[in-house]
């Protein structure tokens, strides 16, 4: 990394943009704010521009990754799901942020995941199904479907909650200029 100095350039300028934004945080001017935008923004851009092939080819390989994800996931990726859940579901159980309605519907999606997930090890316990092999995996078409329907559960609880902060914050954008 050090061998180049236009590595060490882009580390200090990495480093001087990193400082300017923490002294930032006391005194809060917008201009600092507004520039460190434009930089990202700019490096961004520049990096599109450079490398359109490379940009392309990892946005590419990123949709087939979620595609291969949903179609077709492995336990490692299944398991994935239950460690962010689980996650989730603290930070459900300590917000005080969230309403009522929010919380139970939390409850509900993330407990069925985890009824899925259960189910789905049960399962290949049951029929011995080496999970390190996809072709057994999804050769089983209660497994399979067991899986899809945890996938599916959990982008509808994507979609939702998107959409639940989108119209949380219009609400109360709306609700302030009323008053």
């Amino acid at each position: 990394m050090f061998s180049s100095f236009l590595s060490i350039e882009l580390l200090l300028f990495s480093t001087l943009l990193f400082v300017i934004l923490i002294v930032n945080l006391k005194s809060e001017k917008k201009f600092v704010t507004y520039a460190a935008i434009v930089v990202y923004l700019g490096l961004l851009i520049g990096t599109l521009l450079a490398y359109g092939d490379y940009v392309l080819l990892s946005v590419k390989a990123f949709f087939k990754m979620i595609i291969t994800y949903l179609c077709f996931p492995t336990p490692v990726a299944f398991f994935t799901t239950i460690v962010l859940v689980t996650a989730i579901m603290i930070y459900t159980l300590f917000s005080k942020e969230l309403t009522n309605f929010k919380r139970i519907f939390n409850y509900l999606l993330f407990t069925l995941i985890y009824f899925l997930f259960t189910s789905f090890v049960a399962l290949a316990s049951y029929n011995k199904i080496d999970l390190s092999s996809s072709v057994s995996l999804y050769s089983n078409d209660n497994i399979l479907v067991v899986v899809q329907a945890s996938n599916f559960l959990l982008i509808f609880w994507i979609i939702y909650t998107a959409f639940y902060k989108l119209y949380a914050y219009f609400k109360e954008k709306f609700d302030v200029e009323e008053k």
